[in-house]
């Protein structure tokens, strides 16, 4: 980037037509011009200050004082002299000037949009310096690598949530599958456990239907006898009809007792 920084020195012709407080404000310029290329930026300071104290919309202290901040790197304070001397002053020269200074400035601040734009109002007031035309080609192609890098990081910041949000619901489709195939499992432990109530349930009837029925169990038993009552001749004739046979069988049992087994003799010797 090229510098373009000079001081502006009021050239006043008819010193006659000069009032006193406009000779003061031009000996307080020259005084801080000398300052100035002397590198005494603080007193140089000083006396462009003081000429505006006298005469605050003068181009000349405005622009100086401007340059000053820029020599000391006080670049927010050196941007608004160059402002304010490009917003005061008729002349073309002072103007491409303020606005080529104004472009250095937001150079060194990165900021290089507002740079082109300075650079383009210096050019319109002069568009032959070919200063402000290097630095105008200068801040477009750094904006245009801004941009560039810009757009690189935002495609990048986008692929990268793109990438984020495919790798998300891949996760939730793992979890869906996992909650699936334990739904399937407890389904198939249901079953199973249905068909082993099923079998229960047909042992069950299994055995219920091995299990005589009550109704069936009353009709297979045998018919109890009907008890009778007998008459007193009827029992006195069954007694002594016992009591005959039960004769009969002793006496046969006795007769037997006497006829028994013969007795086998001693033997001779």
């Amino acid at each position: 980037m090229k510098k373009q920084i000079f001081f502006l020195t009021a050239y006043i012709i008819g010193v006659l037509t000069l009032t006193a407080q406009e000779g003061e404000v031009i000996n307080h310029i020259f005084d801080g011009n000398q300052q100035a290329e002397s590198k005494k930026f603080n007193e140089a300071e000083m006396a462009y200050r003081r000429a505006l104290s006298k005469a605050p919309e003068k181009p000349e202290a405005l622009y100086n004082l401007g340059n000053t901040h820029f020599e000391e790197q006080d670049f927010d304070e050196a941007k608004q002299r160059y402002f304010q001397t490009q917003k005061f002053t008729e002349n073309k020269f002072s103007k491409q000037q303020a606005f080529h200074n104004l472009g250095n400035v937001f150079m060194k601040q990165k900021d290089y949009a507002k740079a082109v734009e300075a650079y383009k109002n210096a050019l319109r007031n002069n568009p032959e310096d070919e200063e402000t035309r290097y630095n105008y080609a200068l801040a477009k192609e750094l904006l245009k690598k801004e941009q560039d890098q810009q757009n690189q990081d935002q495609q990048d910041q986008q692929n990268e949530d793109e990438q984020e949000n495919k790798d998300q619901n891949q996760d939730q489709n793992k979890e869906g599958d996992k909650d699936k195939d334990s739904g399937q499992d407890n389904d198939e432990e249901q079953g199973d456990e249905g068909d082993k109530d099923e079998d229960k349930k047909e042992e069950g009837d299994q055995k219920k239907e091995n299990q005589p029925q009550q109704g069936d169990q009353e009709k297979e038993q045998p018919a109890q006898p009907r008890k009778t009552e007998l008459s007193p001749e009827q029992v006195k004739s069954l007694l002594e009809a016992m009591s005959n046979q039960e004769k009969k069988v002793q006496d046969k049992v006795n007769a037997e007792k006497v006829q028994g087994i013969p007795v086998r003799g001693q033997k001779d010797w």
